[in-house]
């Protein structure tokens, strides 16, 4: 199987399965001498972890990473950083009816087409537990940003069910188990999730994810433009059906006069294209919106197939998130972080040199116009 890598100059390779020993990555790529130890990688993947609350999967998993290479001393190295962490609360027996039976919304039918053979152990390489490793990988690029170029990187529950953030996207976000950036929101969500869990259903949701600080000329004009890289990044963890970078989908029905971002001496005037122009940071605030879709491994009988191509009726049993969009919060931050820190490294090898001709326009950087 090809496509176990994200990135050029600052790159993620994982590997493993949800129900089997460990999984593990490879990150190649991160400068020497950053100060890095398990501990700055755990606070992100304790936010990601299964069995935080009784409104996530129940699988309980510690996600306690250990750090196998490329630092010595405390200190990153320059080579090729080792993650492993082990699945404590594997339940391969759970998912022995799923070998000859398809889940419907699940990979289960694709990847056998394709590969003629597959692990049908929650999903295998297609299960929502490979996100951790992301998490971890992220969370050096995150540190690396912070502490090099100042960047920060936020994210929150933007939308779910009938509730819309309609304010400025959170330069902070309150501490809470959904990420909402409204505690008027924690009681609802949780009315929600517990019903949804007695009826055996499921919801979708929108997360939200700006990056702050990010310094002007990140990214590349054509095919790598900085949007396209994100949009990758984020497409590619399961769930995730729609990207939207700034404005997003409602550009489609706006008007000329009104989506460009009026540029002054004293700073830009809004924000619509989400701090990316021609594919290039503009030191604006990067704003992206992310859409997953309801889990499919619900309770609710549906019909289906087996291998043989003969109707089954499927109920799928199991510890499942009633809303993955949740748990993804984390997992989006953590894929945005890997994209930047590449870029910057990609800036940095070509363009270490140019001097560019005028100051960053006022309010590009931290505190710009978010509207």
């Amino acid at each position: 199987m090809s496509g176990n890598r994200f990135g050029e100059m600052f790159s993620v390779t994982t590997f493993g399965e949800s129900h089997g020993p460990a999984i593990g990555a490879i990150v190649d790529g991160c400068p020497p001498g950053l100060a890095l130890d398990a501990s700055d990688l755990q606070e992100d993947l304790d936010r990601r972890r299964p069995g935080r609350s009784r409104h996530t999967s129940q699988r309980q998993e510690e996600d306690r990473v250990e750090i196998l290479s490329g630092v010595y001393e405390g200190r990153t190295t320059g080579t090729s950083i080792g993650l492993l962490i082990a699945n404590a609360d594997a339940r391969p027996g759970d998912y022995r009816e799923l070998a000859t039976v398809f889940r419907p919304g699940h990979g289960d039918y694709t990847y056998l087409m394709k590969y003629g053979h597959r692990d049908p152990r929650g999903g295998g390489r297609a299960s929502a537990r490979e996100t951790a490793l992301r998490v971890a990988a992220g969370a050096i690029a995150r540190k690396y940003l912070r502490e090099h170029f100042g960047v920060r990187i936020v994210g929150w529950l933007d939308g779910i069910g009938d509730l819309h953030h309609a304010g400025p996207d959170p330069s902070t976000r309150p501490d809470n188990e959904f990420f909402a950036p409204d505690p008027g929101w924690i009681e609802p969500i949780a009315a929600w999730i517990e019903a949804l869990r007695r009826e055996g259903d499921s919801m979708g949701a929108r997360v939200g994810i700006a990056a702050y600080g990010v310094p002007v000329g990140w990214g590349d004009p054509v095919f790598d433009k900085l949007d396209a890289t994100i949009a990758h990044a984020l497409m590619s963890i399961g769930a995730v059906k729609a990207v939207e970078i700034g404005d997003g989908c409602a550009v489609a029905f706006q008007r000329g006069s009104k989506g460009r971002d009026a540029m002054t001496p004293d700073g830009f005037d809004s924000n619509h294209a989400g701090g990316i122009l021609a594919g290039i940071s503009s030191g604006q605030p990067i704003r992206i919106f992310v859409s997953f879709k309801p889990t499919s491994s619900i309770r609710l009988p549906i019909p289906t197939i087996d291998r043989g191509g003969c109707p089954q009726r499927l109920e799928v049993k199991g510890r499942h998130d009633p809303c993955v969009g949740i748990r993804g919060v984390p997992v989006a931050e953590a894929m945005l972080a890997i994209v930047l820190m590449d870029h910057a490294l990609r800036h940095r090898s070509q363009n270490a040199e140019v001097v560019p001709p005028l100051l960053p326009i006022p309010g590009s950087r931290p505190g710009g116009s978010l509207s």
